[in-house]
């Protein structure tokens, strides 16, 4: 991640008005040739480009260097899988194996390092200084990670995953149900170290994250029969399987903060918008990426039968793309005919360009704390998003 130390340079930057491009050229002619093939899918994994197109004209970054976000809050970040794996620790042995197998220190962390960077952010604006209100932010940081891993234990039994991270998933290791008990079980700690914050407001806030995230996956599970209510119901989930936990935290550390509620808004709203870019990038990357990039394989919401923001905007060129949808991939060849629809459509264009505008809109909103390093780590984060392949 680069940033600007100068922040004479980051304020002339963020103070202007960002501007939203309705057209990028659909960019697809690269992909034609592929159209009139009779290929598997597996196949085209192969042929597909292997990096992400840039997306960005208004989230630039300035050229001089500065550390980068990690680097800003590593102190703030140091030792956090081993204190969440020493929360796990009183319980049974085979459950506190499990529970803490995921928290073995190869995740990137960046829920937690936006979430402090958040507070530092913050605190610098509110010139808060309190060795006290660090250590609870601190605190919303590796709750949030409990609570985004415990997710991932429950998607991986959900999805019927056979790994994670290169390594095998804890249900094809332990099962199905200790699987499930095991999610639970690190929720329940978590909310363990929430209750013992005593701050009302950030316990019902990142209580409203747990709700999402059980809401955004049953939402998850069904489709709208009705093609105009599909993006609403897609982004909806979207907001609280994945921009929910972001947008709750970055709240919760500005709340610790003494902050009121324009404060606490803006926080919020930057959590809000890079969430959903997160998101949107990662659907862009199920098309465009390959399977040693993202980890995992490509076209696989598909497979899952999950109608993303490329096969939604694909739909709207394509109505045959509508019954596949509806029926959730589910018949042969429907994942095959539906990937080559959304490569012949504007879809992975128009899903490039809304994840760019919910970034300039995270920016925007980031743009009205004081000027500062976590300030600026929080504008370049917004631009890392849009160029990340892993």
């Amino acid at each position: 991640m680069v940033v600007s130390a100068r922040i004479t340079n980051l304020l002339a930057y963020t103070s202007r008005t960002v501007s939203r491009v309705s057209h990028l050229g659909n960019g697809t002619s690269r992909y034609q040739w592929l159209l009139s093939r009779n290929t598997s899918l597996l196949q085209l994994r192969s042929k597909i480009q292997t990096a992400v197109p840039s997306i960005t004209s208004n989230v630039s970054v300035p050229k001089e260097n500065i550390p980068t976000a990690d680097t800003l809050v590593r102190s703030d970040l140091e030792g956090l899988y081993e204190d969440i794996r020493e929360g796990l620790n009183n319980t049974q042995p085979e459950l506190r194996q499990i529970a803490r197998y995921y928290f073995n220190g190869e995740g990137k962390a960046i829920r937690p390092v936006i979430t402090m960077c958040m507070a530092r952010a913050i605190n610098y604006h509110l010139d808060q200084n309190s060795p006290g209100v660090v250590q609870k932010q601190k605190k919303i940081a590796q709750i949030a990670e409990m609570i985004h891993t415990a997710s991932l234990v429950h998607d991986d039994v959900i999805d019927v995953a056979d790994s994670r991270r290169s390594r095998p998933s804890v249900n094809i290791l332990w099962g199905q149900k200790k699987s499930i008990i095991a999610g639970d079980f690190i929720l329940a700690v978590a909310s363990g170290m929430l209750a013992r914050l005593q701050n009302q407001q950030v316990i019902i806030l990142l209580s409203q994250v747990l709700a999402d995230l059980v809401q955004g996956e049953f939402m998850q599970l069904g489709a709208r029969e009705n093609k105009d209510e599909r993006f609403a119901h897609y982004s909806e989930k979207t907001f609280k399987k994945t921009a929910s936990l972001i947008a709750y935290s970055c709240q919760a550390v500005s709340v610790l903060s003494g902050a009121d509620s324009t404060l606490q808004s803006i926080a919020f709203q930057y959590g809000r918008q890079l969430g959903m870019a997160f998101q949107l990038v990662d659907d862009l990357l199920d098309f465009i990426a390959t399977s040693a990039q993202v980890g995992k394989p490509v076209a696989a919401d598909l497979r899952l039968g999950l109608a993303t923001a490329p096969v939604l905007f694909a739909a709207q060129k394509f109505s045959e793309l509508n019954p596949l949808i509806m029926r959730r991939f589910q018949e042969p060849g429907d994942a095959e005919t539906a990937f080559r629809l959304v490569l012949r459509s504007d879809g992975l264009q128009r899903t490039k360009e809304l994840a760019r505008q919910y970034c300039n809109d995270a920016v925007t909103q980031v743009a009205q704390l004081t000027p500062s390093p976590y300030q600026q780590a929080l504008v370049t984060l917004a631009h890392q998003l849009l160029h990340r392949m892993k």
